[in-house]
């Protein structure tokens, strides 16, 4: 299983997407501490899980999803148990 990063902004003020976020939640892991920023396990590729989020979003919206899949990483200022899920992603 992979680890994507997911960010995202709605560019139009006062958007909320229950849709989006229960899509996000949806993923058989996700973490969750920054405020449009997602990190989800899930064996779809990039472009899958772009174009899945994406169908729920405005068109004046922007959406950014990376495969992080890895050892590489680094954090300052995140609660412990939001590193610790991280570590063991």
């Amino acid at each position: 299983m992979k680890t994507l990063m997911v960010g995202y902004d709605l560019n139009k003020p006062g958007q909320q997407y229950p849709r989006l976020i229960a899509k996000l939640k949806s993923f058989p892991k996700w973490w969750h501490y920054l405020d449009s920023t997602w990190l989800i396990k899930t064996d779809l590729g990039v472009t899958q899980v772009r174009d899945a989020l994406w169908s729920l979003m405005d068109s004046s919206d922007e959406l950014l999803v990376i495969d992080v899949t890895g050892d590489a990483m680094a954090w300052q200022g995140l609660p412990p148990r939001a590193g610790a899920w991280i570590k063991a992603a």
